[in-house]
C-alpha cells in the first residue's frame, strides 16, 4: 500500500476498513502515536501497546451481563523515563504535529471528537481547528519545567496532513 508520508505513517490493516479506524504514526523505526478513531469497535480486549510502553492503551466491549473480575493493583516498582500521554477528543478538532526528538517536524494528523491517541515518544504540538474538549491522561508526578523542552511550531505553510 502507497501511501503518502510513508514510511512515517504506518496503517495497519487487519480486517476490511481496520486501516481506517487504527492508525501508527512511526518515524525510524520508532512508534511516535497510536490513534484509535472514533469508528473503531471490536468485541472483546485489545491492547495496543507493546508490554514494555509506561502507559497502556486499550479498546474493550463486552455484552451486558459480562462480569470483570474484582481485583487490585499490585505495588509495583516501574521506573518511567519518558511520559507517555494519552489524549481523549470529546469534542472539536484538533490538528496533532509529531517531531523527532531532535524537533524536525515530519506529519501532522487530524482528530475528531471520539478520537484517542496516545503518543509515546518524539515531539508533538498541536493546534485547535474546532472549539475542543479533551480529557489528558499521563504519568506523574508532574514536574513543572523539568518534564518538557518547548520549541517552535512548524510554520503553517509547511504542514502535511497524512
Amino acid at each position: 500500500m502507497k501511501l503518502k508520508g510513508f514510511p512515517y505513517t504506518t496503517l495497519i490493516p487487519k480486517k476490511k476498513n481496520y486501516y481506517k479506524m487504527i492508525k501508527t504514526i512511526n518515524y525510524n523505526f520508532q512508534q511516535l502515536a497510536i490513534i484509535i478513531k472514533s469508528n473503531y469497535q471490536k468485541d472483546g480486549i485489545e491492547f495496543f501497546t507493546p508490554n514494555e510502553y509506561s502507559q497502556q492503551l486499550a479498546y474493550m466491549a463486552h455484552k451486558k451481563g459480562k462480569k470483570i473480575d474484582a481485583h487490585i493493583h499490585n505495588k509495583v516498582t516501574r521506573d518511567v523515563h519518558l511520559t507517555q500521554e494519552v489524549l481523549l477528543i470529546r469534542k472539536g478538532k484538533l490538528r496533532v504535529d509529531f517531531y523527532t526528538q531532535q524537533k524536525e517536524y515530519i506529519e501532522s494528523t487530524i482528530l475528531e471528537s471520539g478520537d484517542v491517541i496516545l503518543l509515546a515518544s518524539g515531539g508533538h504540538g498541536f493546534e485547535v481547528l474546532e472549539d475542543l474538549e479533551m480529557i489528558e491522561i499521563k504519568q506523574g508526578p508532574y514536574l513543572g519545567d523539568e518534564d518538557k523542552t518547548r520549541f517552535q511550531h512548524i510554520s503553517e505553510n509547511n504542514i502535511v496532513i497524512n
